[in-house]
């Protein structure tokens, strides 16, 4: 097979304070449950119902690497990492601020804080400051992620 040409952004075309904001997706019972049985998770406040109902959030809540994850499936639908994204570096300052439950539809909301070369010619790290948001536009989640991207050739 031939090389593609990459789709996706290069670590020159982040601009730092610019907001990227990925598609949006709906959470459902269906991902919770199946993320418990991948996972192994099986704590009361994620398949409990009648524990649940004692809760301030009242049903089972999504795990919190289950958003994470999802977070992470949307930067990848967005095409903004398509062929130019080398690795994940690292989260940080992962705060959860709100449960989302079957029904909430989230975003990723990532703002570019900081970007530096490497050592290694070619290649960059931007680091974001990201927000899952829900369909209310409040925060969920908060985070910093860094990610190594190429370099424009």
């Amino acid at each position: 097979m031939d090389a593609r040409e990459p789709r996706g952004m290069y670590f020159e075309d982040f601009e730092v304070g610019h907001t990227y904001t990925t598609p949006r997706r709906t959470i459902t019972n269906t991902d919770i449950v199946n993320f418990a049985c991948l996972s192994g998770d099986f704590n009361a406040p994620h398949v409990d119902w009648e524990f649940c109902k004692q809760q301030p959030y009242g049903e089972p809540i999504a795990h919190g690497p289950l958003v994470l994850a999802i977070a992470g499936g949307l930067s990848c639908q967005s095409g903004m990492n398509d062929g130019t994204v080398i690795a994940m570096m690292g989260v940080d300052e992962w705060r959860i601020h709100k449960p989302v439950k079957h029904g909430d539809t989230i975003e990723v909301a990532m703002t570019p804080i900081e970007k530096r070369l490497t050592s290694k010619a070619g290649q960059g790290i931007v680091v974001f400051n990201r927000d899952i948001l829900n369909q209310h536009g409040e925060t969920v989640h908060s985070m910093k992620s860094s990610n190594m991207y190429r370099c424009r050739p």
